[in-house]
């Protein structure tokens, strides 16, 4: 449902980067030999809070990139930064991949690995406590990880979805 909510339409105004996570070479095997392919895991971002995740599947490592840089673009959410960290912890499953999200105070810096780090570099967080339990696998630990910054909220929103102010968020 957040997800909804969060998505970016007008891609005009952005500056988006683009950044390889992963990229994996397929094999299929036929009676004239082996078939080679590629498959890359790109997110995109503006480092200011908004972020995609794309897949691109091509002959070519290059093709396969801008495929996945293209599929990127087109799923594109915001995300609440405040003072470079997340409003609130998070927790998201997705395949056999589980994330944990916590917000760091100013100079902690991204305390992540692998794939989770090029996802919050990109959508331009800079404090995070962050852990990666279950699988490993690139793919789902991107997907997990996007799907935790979609379900954030910041208290405006709250607020906001709630019908209430500010102060009674914050005070009961």
């Amino acid at each position: 449902m957040a997800d909804k909510l969060n998505r970016v339409r007008n891609t005009n105004d952005l500056e988006l980067q683009d950044r390889l996570v992963a990229i994996n070479r397929v094999t299929k095997v036929t009676k004239g030999g082996r078939a080679f392919s590629f498959a890359a895991i790109v997110v995109v971002g503006d480092g200011k809070g908004v972020i995609g995740m794309g897949l691109g599947k091509a002959g070519e490592v290059t093709a396969a990139i801008s495929k996945g840089t293209e599929a990127a673009k087109k799923n594109l959410i915001r995300v609440p930064i405040i003072n470079g960290t997340l409003p609130h912890e998070q927790t998201m499953n997705f395949g056999g991949a589980k994330v944990f999200l916590k917000p760091a105070s100013k100079g902690t810096g991204l305390t992540c690995g692998g794939a989770m780090r090029a996802v919050l570099e990109t959508v331009g967080v800079t404090d995070i406590l962050a852990k990666s339990k279950g699988s490993s696998n690139p793919h789902n630990l991107v997907k997990a990880t996007i799907l935790a910054l979609g379900e954030l909220r910041d208290a405006y929103t709250v607020a906001q979805q709630r019908g209430i102010s500010m102060d009674k968020v914050f005070n009961g």
